[in-house]
């Protein structure tokens, strides 16, 4: 992910309200580390990426803010899982759009249960393959059972192993 798409995500934010904009980290300060992206299609990286960073808004250590008070924190979280959930629509991918609803659903769900081993295997898998139609069965696995393993040999096949240990440290590292 260029620097570039960086700064989208934090321009968009910034015009979107003062609050947003006043949260945002120096640009010394960011750590522009793309996470999930690299495992899926580029077209969608600007999207995944905000969606994640909204996550890590909600359950860990963002990237590009620092918001003063938890209230905002979470505020500033679902504006920038709606806002990537929009970018992806604008690529007018219904089926990318759905499955990266359901993520933030299903990693809702890991942390009100406080189950949110499986939440590395749900976002790798969802970025590989968000769209294609093949994730609905891992997802329930994850959902209903805690079995986290459907969705990482999915991530696995698609993206390579290399690339999803990468993104797995790299998520552990934001979240813990």
């Amino acid at each position: 992910m260029t620097a570039s798409l960086w700064e989208e995500v934090a321009e968009g934010a910034r015009r979107e309200s003062p609050l947003w904009a006043a949260a945002l980290r120096l640009e010394a300060d960011r750590e522009l580390e793309p996470v999930f992206s690299p495992l899926g299609d580029e077209r969608r990286a600007l999207g995944v990426e905000t969606i994640y960073e909204g996550y890590l808004l909600h359950y860990g250590r963002p990237r590009l803010f620092e918001p003063p008070e938890p209230e905002d924190a979470l505020l500033l979280g679902d504006y920038l899982y709606a806002h990537g959930l929009v970018r992806v629509a604008e690529l007018h991918d219904v089926g990318a759009v759905a499955d990266l609803a359901a993520l933030i659903s299903v990693c809702a769900q890991l942390r009100a249960e406080e189950a949110s081993d499986g939440d590395g295997a749900a976002w790798a898998a969802t970025a590989a393959l968000a769209g294609t139609n093949g994730l609905e069965a891992a997802r329930d696995a994850l959902r209903l059972r805690g079995d986290q393993a459907p969705l990482l040999s999915l991530a696995l096949e698609e993206a390579g192993q290399d690339a999803v240990e990468q993104a797995l440290a790299a998520h552990r590292r934001r979240v813990g």
